[in-house]
């Protein structure tokens, strides 16, 4: 029986989707429940499933198209046995017969090649036989082929002149110059179509340059304090929670603080309200491999350092997995996002609307400070809050951030809520 594969109902506000990836082909056994396809939406990426045991007969869209809700994107055959695979076709040699053309690459010549330079050997015209490898076992490496390309060629045998017939006046010296041999090398390009969440990541940044007024305000803090606790409790902390502590959950606390003492930095701008929202649903930005996602801590404020770890640590694992859900991703409040894992010193991070307010963390970096009249070396960090001047004062956005360094700096505040 054949059981036709279609494209499951998508998320609220998705109208359709791009196939991303068949992870079987035409002919495959496949096993119920087991993921044929993964479709790529500008939120999530999303599994399709086989409902049945067999063999998938056939792909009727291939990776790139669009999809919607109840497309029939492939068949299984229920039960069906999969297909042996087809004899490869015989190899044929084709010699360059052609005077002063390129050599032709032929199957003999480029066996055992990798594919980057198989692909490279054909853009340029030249054969594996012409060139002397220096891999492994003598294999062929790009760089080879590169070089080869890049040597001047000799130039052809000037044909025999013939005797003259009085020889020519001596001309005058001239200074003979030859012309360099330039080679550029293989020069490539790779036009490839924007992938969804890159495209809607695109929209979401202008959107946000459109329509906001924004500005960042910056101030740096000293993270000794911080350091000298992670490095007391960082055993039995570990296994209090089965997980590290870091400096994330520390910052999510300061900025949770700092939100309620400043409530217009937890707001947003509906049309021509303003809502005050009473809850903290802090958003952590994860840099993936299909660009960055922003899943949200739900009522973070009643999360210990623990919880916030792990909710953390969970979070990410589903983002880099392409796991997250619709759910994971809506919503949010505030956001934090953190260049520092990259080396950044500093930057001005972009909102996420409709939120009024993000924190930027950068790295952290010992520098020498003044303490108490004496220079001393700290472990620093800048940060960054950029906010919708519509709705935050720069007055309120400054000590809304005096006061995330004051909780960092004075870790017992977060303890007594000062």
């Amino acid at each position: 029986m054949s059981i036709e594969i279609k494209v499951p109902n998508l998320p609220e506000s998705v109208s359709e989707a791009t196939v991303a990836t068949w992870h079987l082909k035409a002919g495959d056994r496949v096993a119920r429940e087991q993921n044929l396809v993964d479709l790529e939406t500008d939120k999530v990426m999303l599994e399709v499933p086989s409902t049945a045991d067999g063999v998938l007969l056939e792909i009727r869209v291939q990776a790139g198209q669009i999809v919607k809700a109840g497309d029939v994107i492939g068949v299984v055959s229920e039960g069906a046995e999969a297909a042996a695979p087809a004899a490869a076709p015989a190899k044929i040699e084709i010699a360059a017969t052609i005077p002063g053309a390129n050599p032709v690459s032929t199957a003999a010549d480029d066996e055992g090649q990798g594919p980057a330079v198989r692909k490279l050997l054909a853009e340029l015209g030249l054969s594996a036989a012409q060139i002397t490898g220096t891999g492994k076992g003598g294999r062929l490496t790009t760089e080879d082929v590169r070089a080869f390309a890049a040597k001047p060629k000799a130039a052809p045998a000037p044909a025999a002149a013939q005797a003259p017939v009085a020889a020519p006046a001596a001309a005058p010296k001239a200074a003979a110059v030859a012309a360099p041999s330039v080679s550029l090398g293989a020069r490539t390009e790779q036009r490839v179509p924007m992938t969804r969440i890159r495209t809607r990541i695109a929209e979401r940044l202008v959107e946000a340059q459109a329509t906001a007024a924004m500005l960042t305000t910056f101030n740096e803090v000293d993270l000794k304090a911080i350091g000298d606790i992670r490095a007391k409790y960082k055993e039995p902390f570990e296994k209090a929670h089965g997980v590290k502590l870091g400096f994330m959950s520390f910052f999510v606390r300061a900025a949770i603080e700092a939100l309620k003492k400043y409530p217009a930095v937890n707001a947003s701008i509906d049309g021509s309200d303003v809502v005050y929202h009473a809850y903290y649903d802090v958003g952590v930005a994860v840099s993936t491999e299909r660009g960055l996602v922003v899943p949200v801590l739900r009522d973070a404020d009643a999360l210990s350092l623990g919880d916030i770890e792990k909710a953390i640590g969970a979070l990410g694992a589903k983002a880099r997995a392409n796991k997250l859900t619709m759910e994971d991703l809506t919503g949010g409040t505030f956001s934090i996002t953190n260049g520092g894992v990259f080396g950044s010193m500093m930057s001005t991070p972009i909102l996420n609307p409709p939120q009024a307010a993000i924190l930027g963390m950068h790295g952290i970096f010992d520098r020498p400070i003044a303490v108490n009249g004496q220079v001393v070396i700290r472990p620093m960090m800048y940060l960054a809050l950029t906010y919708d001047h519509r709705l935050i004062d720069g007055r309120e956005a400054v000590l809304f951030l005096k006061h995330i360094k004051e909780c960092l700096e004075d870790p017992a505040r977060l303890l007594l809520s000062l």
